[in-house]
């Protein structure tokens, strides 16, 4: 090859990688879908100070987790990890439900004076608790951005080392847990405005939270990131084979859920609904397990009657307080196909802001050392809300 040909192979070369990474960051553009514009001056006023959400924002994705799953799995495998950004000591606290059932509420950096002014809820998802490495990176940022503000992680029963003091179990539609802790903090804190942020299915109840009670939520605001809504779609999306889905991300899932059962495994026998022990703790899907548990505890046919029984669509259009959603168009737990775009653009109370790449509550950016990306449009909406 003559040094004229080995230039133009040079040349090419350079143009097919220079309009591939064109292509890549152009598609990790920030799409928002808000609703009619001649109704939504105060939503759109908040958005205006999400400089992360802005038309020219993006989220460039780290180039080594370039598909849903990998960012998924990655976020997954660091769940552990302590950094700066994460380095947080909760003070905990236990509420004891009507039915006997226990929550625990992880307070930071302290459980707040009767003088509070705003108080952020945490709500994680499946499995999840407050000691995830996305939880305590959202908990540490929201300090950090916003005076004087306390946040609070609630724990579902059983996660987290909260006691399982009732056979009962939480899942993706009874919002009573919560519904009863905001109470308590509205009552407790009259002064304080109260801000909701959740996670997969701690977004989904929020959803269904805020679309029962409209106007009357406690609520001045909440975010919801990677919500399934459509609980069926994510469901089935949950149990599609795959390499990645098979191997890594429902073998973690299943550990941690799996965990949570034997730690509790007593209670759980107690149960008059005589519950089949040994096919629980050989199954290696969470349809199964829904279908073996959550679906029985709650008197559903099947896994698919308790996923249809869960779906948040229908109350997204009777949200009435500001509301972001943050979906990835390639989250392989809680599908694209599942999110309700319709009603988002039909709602002045909404706003959905959608990325090309993110997977399930990955949404990781950088090269040497990936960040989280919705930490930005979580802190400034919240702030500018409770501006």
């Amino acid at each position: 090859m003559d040094g004229y040909t080995s230039k133009i192979y040079a040349a090419a070369a350079g143009a097919a990688l220079y309009f591939g990474a064109s292509k890549y960051v152009e598609d990790s553009k920030v799409r928002l879908l808000v609703g009619p514009s001649d109704e939504n001056k105060e939503l759109k006023k908040l958005l205006n100070q999400c400089p992360s959400l802005s038309e020219n924002s993006r989220l460039v994705p780290t180039p080594y987790l370039c598909s849903g799953m990998l960012q998924t799995v990655y976020g997954t495998q660091i769940a552990l990890r302590k950094d700066r950004a994460s380095n947080i000591k909760y003070v905990r606290e236990s509420k004891v439900m009507s039915d006997g059932g226990t929550v625990s509420l992880d307070w930071y950096p302290e459980q707040p004076s009767d003088d509070v002014t705003s108080i952020a809820i945490v709500v994680p998802g499946l499995g999840g608790s407050a000691y995830e490495y996305h939880i305590r990176c959202v908990v540490r940022r929201m300090y950090e951005s916003i005076k004087n503000m306390r946040i609070v992680v609630c724990n579902h029963r059983g996660s987290g080392r909260t006691p399982l003091t009732s056979p009962r179990l939480y899942n993706a539609y009874d919002t009573s847990d919560l519904t009863d802790v905001l109470n308590e903090l509205s009552a407790k804190f009259p002064h304080a405005r109260l801000v909701c942020i959740g996670f997969s299915l701690g977004a989904n109840l929020i959803t269904r939270y805020l679309g029962d009670h409209g106007h009357s939520a406690r609520l001045s605001a909440a975010v919801a990131v990677s919500c399934p809504y459509d609980t069926e779609v994510a469901g089935r999306a949950l149990s599609a084979p795959g390499l990645l889905n098979d191997w890594l991300f429902q073998p973690n899932l299943m550990a941690t859920v799996k965990r949570l059962l034997r730690r509790n495994i007593d209670v759980i026998k107690s149960s008059p609904l005589n519950y089949d022990i040994d096919a629980i703790m050989k199954a290696s899907r969470m349809s199964e397990i829904d279908d073996l548990v959550t679906a029985r505890t709650y008197g559903h046919k099947d896994c698919w009657a308790y996923y249809r029984a869960a779906s948040s669509v229908e109350y997204v259009e009777k949200i009435r307080k500001p509301f972001l959603a943050i979906n990835a168009e390639d989250d392989p737990v809680t599908p694209i196909s599942g999110v309700p775009k319709d009603k988002f653009a039909n709602n002045p109370c909404t706003a959905l802001a959608l990325v090309k790449h993110g997977g399930h509550i990955g949404f990781f950016t950088g090269v040497m050392s990936p960040k989280i990306w919705y930490l930005d449009p979580v802190a400034e909406f919240v702030s500018a809300v409770l501006e």
